[in-house]
């Protein structure tokens, strides 16, 4: 039996088919973020997002070497200690995975499935990518920038070890990290233990965990996870437009208390604040709306204060609950003029859904 018949190509759902026992061994193996947990300013380690693309690899830390090859004046290999040495930086980030909202599609792209809770943000420290680049020397035929995690797997019949590809343009200037703490603490083996890439504003697809190599090329990186993954297509036969930054969103922390099965809510009537974060990849958020009907009419929510451009905003809303069944939906605005839509546009992959959230609320 062949690899292509364990690792087929990527389908849609058909019309009323549920969620495939694969999809629900992917939704067993990573997990979002409660949305509850929206609370905390900076996510707890076990609360933030996870997505492994194969096996979290076995890893050492007092063995593990990060090498800088390639197109460079001279190459370069570190262990922990020594790349700690090169300098230390903590950046607050929020990252998103590329799929979520997935499941929400129709017809549904057959995948990991994401609703809205791929998400979370962490201060992580370590070095920034910049300061790397420059010790090893960029020569004028540097094109690209390729990171190599530990990873391997299959993938659609291709065997591979995990990569992704950055300009050097978007390696020297996107502020990305070689990240051994999360949140203060050594890196946990699912979050890419000893080391990882962070690159901010990006879909979590690029930062590469379990980071053992980077190398610079003097050619457009061709390999699996740039060219033919993670692509914005309509038809299959499609080269499709490059997934990167993450789309404007916001997510309200469920008011009441849920029902078990539905997550619908249930709130006593009277003066309820509305609170949740929003966040954008292209630029600072600006403004959120609430609406408490559905989405026919809306109201500017309180931003607080940024903590900086690269992670999310909290908001919240007071809304005067009456009796009644109530439908709850927010919509994100940042600086660089992107608005979350209500129903975003549906592509091939299910990727930068970022529909509108809604929340069914019962008042009484």
């Amino acid at each position: 039996m062949s690899i292509e018949h364990f690792s087929a190509k990527g389908r849609l759902a058909d019309t009323g088919e549920g969620i495939t026992g694969d999809e629900l061994q992917l939704a067993a193996r990573n997990h979002g973020i409660p949305l509850e947990a929206l609370r905390y300013e900076l996510t707890p380690p076990g609360l933030h997002y996870v997505l492994v693309h194969y096996d979290i690899p076995a890893t050492n830390a007092s063995t593990w070497q990060l090498t800088v090859d390639g197109c460079v004046e001279q190459p370069l290999s570190f262990g922990l200690t020594a790349l700690r040495a090169m300098g230390r930086e903590t950046v607050r980030v929020t990252l998103e995975c590329a799929g979520n909202g997935r499941a929400g599609l129709h017809p549904r792209p057959i995948s990991q499935p994401w609703l809205m809770e791929a998400v979370g943000t962490a201060e992580w420290t370590g070095t920034p990518l910049a300061n790397l680049l420059r010790a090893a020397g960029l020569r004028e035929d540097a094109v690209d920038v390729v990171f190599t995690g530990a990873d391997h797997g299959f993938e659609r019949g291709v065997e591979q070890d995990y990569q992704r590809g950055l300009t050097v343009a978007e390696a020297l200037d996107a502020g990305a990290l070689i990240a051994w703490e999360m949140n203060g603490m050594p890196l946990p083996p699912q979050h890419g233990y000893p080391l990882r890439l962070v690159v901010p504003g990006w879909y979590g697809m690029a930062s590469v965990k379990w980071l053992r190599s980077i190398e610079v090329i003097d050619h457009e990186f061709a390999g699996y996870q740039n060219a033919v993954a993670y692509r914005f297509r309509q038809e299959s036969n499609e080269d499709g437009v490059a997934v990167t930054r993450i789309e404007p969103r916001a997510l309200l922390i469920p008011p009441g208390h849920p029902d078990f099965m539905s997550r619908h809510r249930i709130v006593a009537a009277g003066t309820v604040t509305l609170q949740g974060r929003a966040w954008s990849g292209w630029a600072p958020i600006e403004r959120v709306e609430v609406s408490v009907d559905a989405g026919v009419s809306w109201q500017d929510a309180k931003l607080d204060a940024a903590s900086n451009d690269l992670a999310w905003r909290g908001f919240e809303y007071d809304w005067d609950a009456r009796p009644g069944e109530h439908v709850l939906t927010v919509r994100a605005y940042d600086e660089s003029g992107r608005v979350q839509p209500i129903e975003a546009p549906w592509n091939r992959g299910g990727f930068a859904n970022n529909s509108a959230q809604r929340i069914t609320v019962l008042v009484r």
